[in-house]
């Protein structure tokens, strides 16, 4: 679930804190997690874009270090102005997704009088590592605050329409408090972004505000409000409610479901995904 979108580079990571430090041995952990990501959307045009991402995840957790390695295999089918983890651009690659043979595209097509070009590709999307640090936490570790720096290699194939083939470099700041059975959490982040020769972005701001309630020892449910701004001229800002379920599978694994709804045109328009994480 923590890496279905990587156009909140900098504004995601608090679910992740807050869960992370809720119950962690001080001696740190380990943890290895796979599962998928599915999402829909218009993006504002007028053709659907479906994106597959199954990522696996390296972590380790201490008492107050989290470090993250993440790498996706990533399959979409639409329009090339969509790239996953970004949302709609201007596109200008000529060889992108469904602009040239060999690229899986359907070509060229009229829809409502406007020129649309979609096609389909897979590969190894962008490979994303982050490290953050808690730099204040209360005695029973109900409370932290940290900061979190993110790095987005620009490893998917640009021509394919996976990625744009440039880095981009995030920052946030991470908040939690867990009371009772709930926990709360929330982030602040900016992204700068990498341009490429056919793909323009701004560097923008993100935050997210969520919260969990324990339903009982192995069980949490919860949900969380992200936003980012608008980074590209043809896009739109990124307006989504994430809702999750999370259920501990004896003692040293996780399983993680979730479904999205979007509110705007940087974001799609719904969404569902599922993991499995297993510490050591």
């Amino acid at each position: 679930m923590n890496n279905k979108r990587l156009l909140a580079l900098a504004g995601s990571l608090a679910f992740g804190l807050a869960t992370a430090h809720a119950a962690t041995p001080e001696q740190g952990s380990w943890n290895l997690s796979a599962g998928f990501d599915y999402s829909s959307g218009k993006y504002g045009l007028d053709t659907t874009t479906e994106i597959w991402s199954v990522p696996l995840t390296l972590g380790y957790t201490g008492d107050r270090w989290t470090f993250r390695l993440s790498v996706p295999y990533i399959d979409v089918s639409g329009s090339s102005d969509v790239i996953p983890g970004v949302g709609r651009v201007d596109n200008r690659n000529p060889v992108s997704r469904g602009r040239s043979a060999g690229r899986g595209g359907s070509g060229a097509t009229v829809v409502n009088g406007t020129v649309v070009t979609t096609g389909s590709a897979s590969g190894i999307g962008d490979v994303t590592a982050s490290a953050g640090y808690e730099f204040v936490q209360s005695a029973d570790r109900s409370f932290g605050m940290g900061l979190t720096g993110l790095v987005k290699f620009g490893t998917a194939d640009a021509d394919k329409g996976l990625g744009t083939g440039k880095n981009d470099y995030g920052v946030a700041l991470d908040i939690r408090k867990s009371y009772d059975s709930w926990m709360t959490y929330g982030s602040v982040g900016w992204t700068e972004y990498g341009n490429s020769s056919y793909i323009q972005l701004k560097n923008g701001f993100g935050a997210t505000v969520g919260a969990g309630y324990h339903v009982t020892s192995d069980d949490t449910l919860g949900a969380y409000y992200l936003y980012h701004e608008k980074i590209a001229a043809g896009g739109g800002p990124q307006s989504e409610l994430t809702a999750y379920w999370s259920h501990q599978l004896g003692d040293s694994a996780r399983l993680q479901m979730y479904v999205l709804g979007g509110f705007a045109d940087g974001s799609p328009d719904y969404g569902a995904g599922a993991s499995v994480r297993y510490s050591f």
